[in-house]
């Protein structure tokens, strides 16, 4: 089912904001077409999504999902906050996986709400979806959750994430057998979306 598993990504939620990291590398079959590819994509204000899957299925999916989402926000003069926007984007994945032509996709989905703070949603190719303060896709979140889960408290600083994420991609780096040289960062909280430094083999 594609090389959806060899993809990784990485979430986590703080005091005031959220984090997410992605995967850089673009892959075909045996061969490494790029490392340098875009998985993080930014919906609104103060909403991203990170997308592991066929390049295709995410590129498309991701503007579909953006699209609409500014749609509503032109026809109701508000943007969704994250929870509706995680709502939507569950029932566009379930509508789809009862297709012909499902996408598979899996989604970390992250945003800042003025009433309820910060908030993350898991979501994957099979329409489940979960709020949660930290999350992982693929091979490598398996490498990864444990750390999250020992490292993580609520009232975490964005240095404190940042570091938190290192450490996965140091155990990434170390563990996996696939390479995966570059981890994009974008974080998200109430002044809107931010992108933070690579994280890579010279930076963890």
């Amino acid at each position: 089912m594609s090389n959806i598993q060899l993809q990784c990504l990485l979430g986590i939620q703080g005091k005031d904001f959220v984090m997410i990291a992605a995967d850089q590398t673009n892959s075909h079959s045996i061969m490494v077409m790029k490392d340098d590819e875009e998985k993080i994509y930014k919906i609104s204000n103060k909403l991203v999504m990170g997308v592991a899957g066929d390049s295709g299925d995410t590129t498309q999916f991701a503007e579909y999902i953006a699209k609409n989402i500014q749609l509503y926000k032109m026809r109701n003069s508000y943007e969704l906050g994250p929870s509706a926007a995680a709502n939507f984007t569950r029932r566009y994945l379930a509508e789809y996986l009862r297709s012909s032509t499902p996408y598979f996709v899996n989604v970390l989905m992250g945003g800042y709400d003025k009433e309820n703070g910060p908030e993350l949603y898991f979501m994957d190719y099979l329409a489940s979806s979960v709020k949660v303060p930290f999350a992982a896709h693929g091979f490598g979140g398996f490498l990864s959750l444990s750390i999250m889960d020992r490292q993580y408290k609520k009232d975490l600083t964005e240095e404190e994430a940042y570091d938190i994420l290192k450490l996965c991609v140091q155990e990434v780096h170390r563990r996996l057998f696939v390479s995966l040289p570059n981890f994009q960062v974008t974080i998200v909280n109430n002044d809107g979306v931010r992108t933070l430094p690579v994280i890579n083999s010279k930076s963890s």
